[in-house]
């Protein structure tokens, strides 16, 4: 995807690694001054800092739990101090409880919704009014949002939240042409697999039902999130993109 983004600014949540990370290199090496957050590793943010700056732009991070609705609002606050405007969201921090619903606490619940499901509504509440018209918003999904993944309970149902947030905010940013969309994916290669205690086994059983035969990159994530902020995708919204090789088909 070769679209110029110079002048843009892009923010990605929890973009130091896995798919965040890749989405912020991408939108660097088309231009654009990207905004990550972090929470827990300054090393991490510091690293990734340093793929992304490679590209010439500008570039920096900021601590913030997305997890607690107050501490997303400076992140906004310092966007409009220093760039006036953001052109692209990308709300991608995620976390959650493994376990069944018999087995989700009320605090686990509440991770979980507020991380992933309430921060983004709070970072699109908190960015359209700096957005110019035509601006993308791109959240991230996954399959667990609408069929059953064993131990996903809650990061599945905040998953779906984050789809009818998307579409909702489709139909009420439509008339400014600013377009929203969500990238939901299959089993990807990314560390945050390696939680899931079976993982070795989980990977063969994937591999062998998905009709690619492999797991998926965190770069073909990047390159849908790249298209769906193109001038390309410009009548494309509210819609979910199902990116998983085919594992959902059969």
């Amino acid at each position: 995807m070769g679209q110029d983004l110079k002048g843009k600014t892009a923010f990605v949540s929890g973009g130091t690694r896995g798919i965040g990370l890749a989405i912020a290199k991408r939108l660097s090496k088309q231009g654009a001054n990207v905004v990550i957050n972090y929470f827990r590793s300054r090393q991490s943010a510091d690293e990734a800092l340093a793929d992304i700056k490679e590209n010439g732009t500008e570039c920096y991070a900021h601590r913030a739990n997305m997890g607690n609705m107050d501490q997303i609002v400076p992140i906004f606050d310092k966007i409009k101090e220093k760039f006036g405007k953001l052109d692209i969201l990308v709300s991608n921090a995620a976390i959650g409880h493994y376990g069944t619903l018999l087995d989700i606490k009320d605090k686990n619940w509440n991770i979980s919704m507020e991380t992933n499901a309430h921060a983004f509504l709070k970072c699109i509440q908190l960015a359209e009014p700096m957005m110019p018209d035509k601006s993308r918003i791109v959240s991230l999904s996954s399959l667990g949002s609408i069929r059953y993944i064993p131990g996903y309970a809650s990061i599945g149902v905040s998953k779906s939240a984050i789809e009818n947030i998307t579409r909702y905010a489709a139909v009420e940013f439509a008339s400014r042409g600013i377009t929203v969309n969500c990238v939901s994916g299959g089993f990807i290669a990314t560390d945050a697999l390696k939680v899931f205690p079976n993982y070795k086994e989980m990977i063969a059983e994937v591999t062998a039902r998905t009709p690619m035969g492999r797991v998926g990159t965190v770069e073909e994530m990047a390159a849908v999130v790249l298209f769906l902020i193109s001038n390309e995708a410009s009548w494309l919204t509210g819609q979910t993109i199902i990116v998983d090789g085919g594992y959902s088909l059969p």
